[in-house]
């Protein structure tokens, strides 16, 4: 059994996810976690998904808003362990519940390629052309809420 839970920035948990984010989305990249970001998520919306039975951290976003519409889901990542367990779709299904509470029209995101497909399934657009952001290839989505 899983729960959604909201992280508090600067807590053990968020540094948990931090390791998590880094461990599924940056080191396959060979990219590093900038601590000079840190202060910046101190603004955003942390989300996890955990297992009830040992409180294990499965996964984890982030939600950063851009304006009074329109909010950013980023940094979307499942342990391996537990990928295509229906994880993700739970987190992002409830990031956009949350989003959507908070008087949100919107959820815009940068999706690499090759998960392009999971978000398409999940009601989001493809918008654009592709684009790299440090050396990675991206494609922005966007769902109304």
């Amino acid at each position: 059994m899983r729960k959604m839970i909201d992280i508090d920035f600067g807590s053990s948990r968020y540094n948990e996810l931090v390791e998590l984010r880094y461990k599924v989305l940056l080191e396959p990249l060979g990219l590093k976690f900038l601590d000079s970001f840190r202060p910046e998520e101190a603004k955003y919306l942390h989300i996890g998904c955990v297992e009830m039975l040992d409180n294990k951290l499965l996964g984890g976003l982030i939600l950063a808003p851009i304006d009074d519409e329109k909010i950013r889901m980023m940094q979307v990542a499942v342990d391996t362990i537990y990928q295509g367990e229906g994880v993700g779709q739970e987190l992002v299904k409830y990031a956009e519940k949350r989003a959507k509470e908070a008087g949100y029209k919107q959820i815009i995101m940068h999706a690499m390629l090759f998960v392009v497909n999971f978000y398409e399934k999940m009601g989001y657009k493809a918008e654009g052309e592709a684009f790299d952001e440090q050396g990675i290839t991206f494609m922005k989505m966007v769902k109304n809420l």
